[in-house]
């Protein structure tokens, strides 16, 4: 892999280190070290800016990689979606073939889009999703993937057993959490409340607390669901309480789309620390709802952006972003275009737990990606932050992890 052995100078966007902003820094040099933890960020006045944009790597806070083939099937809401869509293809990762062929085109996609850093649904198959994790270790991805847990509520060929849950998690996380020196990780993926038993919930929090693991799941998608949950679970106050008393909503958690909480869920959603997973595009396909920009920003939860393939249609973080300032206007709570890209960068990497990365500032690992704007030269950092997030010319041009060129060229 090509490495940023001599700098790059250019146009950076720089998100703030915790709050929602980005600023725009002109004729800059940037260094990496041997590391790849960027060494120095200074000026550089001679530097010609032209149409060529830095900025931190996309992360795709929630994203599932069996669902590559069938994105954006339009076969009705979530649960009956679930059915007829999903389900039937998850079920053909049981061949190692097709699952290896699918995980490169999954990395492939997300590079392509300028996605350095991605928590990732995986197959509930061990086999497919040890090769899941072989590809992104090869690709050089910064990714947590988990084997998605189902016991229940699926088809027979998708259902694993608390047991052989148990060993497969085990084998998975010797093998690769914490793998390259944190590069990747395990995360204990139950795949919501309505597909797992009790006791394949109560497996999923003793092995995270245990083996000190993230977690990720589902919460309050959709309504059918939320009242299926009601009836499955009756001696629990409600959907996020489920989880709760299974040891799974920590500060280790992160939760896609939250769409339909009740306050008291949202204030337990902080005392507990955990993260939300906003998945626009995902929302509207399925016609499950708007995520509460107003109601969200009242309380003190990290927040970032997910693309939700297949559900959702495209692998663009920046796209999900413009999806997402649709839904704050919408909900008469307008975010900033500065403001989304940070939940897209440095938002999103905090939502899942690497502090490492999502700023460029000396000490920050170098995930890094180009994008040529067209006119980029000639824009106010206003003008550059609405291109990046509504228009479609814009293009991925290079990605670097750890300074190590991921995808495309460097100039």
């Amino acid at each position: 892999m090509m490495t940023i052995a001599n700098g790059i100078q250019g146009r950076f966007i720089c998100p703030h280190p915790t709050q929602p902003d980005c600023k725009v820094a002109s004729k800059i040099e940037l260094r990496v070290n041997e590391h790849g933890v960027i060494d120095t960020l200074i000026d550089a006045p001679n530097t010609v800016v032209d149409d060529m944009v830095w900025i931190p790597g996309f992360v795709d806070t929630h994203v599932h990689y069996p669902q590559h083939r069938v994105r954006a099937q339009s076969s009705g809401a979530l649960l009956p979606w679930l059915e007829q869509t999903v389900f039937p293809e998850e079920a053909k990762f049981v061949s190692p073939a097709y699952a290896a062929q699918v995980a490169q085109e999954f990395c492939d996609a997300l590079l392509k889009h300028g996605t350095t850093c991605a928590q990732v649904f995986s197959s509930s198959d061990e086999i497919a999703t040890d090769q899941l994790f072989e590809t992104l270790h090869a690709k050089g991805l910064r990714a947590q993937a988990g084997l998605t847990l189902m016991d229940q509520g699926a088809p027979d060929a998708l259902c694993v057993s608390a047991p052989h849950a148990e060993k497969a998690i085990r084998r998975l996380v010797k093998k690769w959490h914490q793998a390259d020196h944190d590069r990747l990780r395990f995360v204990i993926t139950p795949r919501f409340a309505l597909s797992c038993s009790p006791e394949l919930l109560r497996l999923a929090g003793n092995l995270s607390e245990a083996l000190d693991l993230p977690v990720q799941t589902h919460l309050s998608e959709n309504l059918d669901e939320i009242e299926a949950v009601r009836q499955m679970f009756p001696d629990h106050s409600d959907y996020l309480n489920v989880y709760e008393g299974f040891n799974l909503a920590h500060e280790r958690t992160i939760f896609a789309h939250t769409i339909h909480l009740s306050d008291a869920e949202w204030s337990r959603l902080e005392h507990n620390q955990c993260a939300i997973s906003h998945c626009p595009d995902s929302n509207n396909f399925l016609g499950s709802g708007q995520f509460p920009w107003r109601k969200a920003t009242q309380f003190n939860v990290r927040i970032g952006l997910g693309s939700d393939v297949g559900a959702g249609r495209t692998y663009a973080i920046r796209k999900v972003a413009s999806s997402a300032y649709d839904v704050a206007l919408a909900g008469q709570s307008r975010k900033t275009p500065a403001a989304l890209l940070w939940h897209a960068t440095r938002g999103g990497a905090l939502a899942v737990n690497r502090s490492e990365v999502g700023c460029l500032a000396p000490g920050f690992e170098c995930d890094l990606v180009g994008l040529h704007v067209e006119g980029a030269a000639h824009m106010s950092d206003d003008a550059l932050f609405d291109a990046i997030l509504f228009r479609d010319e814009v293009r991925v041009q290079s990605a670097f992890v750890r300074g190590k060129q991921v995808f495309g060229r460097a100039g």
